[in-house]
């Protein structure tokens, strides 16, 4: 009697050995997918920090400016700002959308 308690502890050592490692597989699985996501979260994060601190700052628009423009740039109201619409029976101008902009026309 003893033997067959022996054995069957045994067989339910083994058997929830196997059951606690599937269920932490799974869980390394799932912690390593979240680590990936997350990594490639971080490096899009980078990447669009650098690009918004590094070409956005002052100091490199006005060196832009120098570099690539002849005349000095000037700020401009955006509500001076005009669209021209081209339809079927003419040309319009009209005041600059900045909510919508409807490429069918």
């Amino acid at each position: 009697m003893k033997k067959i308690l022996v054995i069957i502890f045994i067989f339910l050592l083994i058997f929830s050995t196997a059951i606690i490692k599937n269920s932490t597989k799974k869980i390394e699985d799932e912690i390593f997918a979240v680590k990936e996501s997350l990594r490639v979260s971080e490096n899009e994060l980078g990447d669009t920090r650098l690009e918004f601190e590094y070409l956005s700052s002052t100091e490199k628009l006005l060196e832009y400016q120098l570099k690539y423009f002849e005349k000095e740039l000037i700020n401009k109201d955006i509500n001076s700002i005009k669209t021209l619409i081209k339809k079927s029976n003419g040309l319009f101008i009209s005041d600059l959308n900045t909510f919508e902009i409807n490429e069918k026309e």
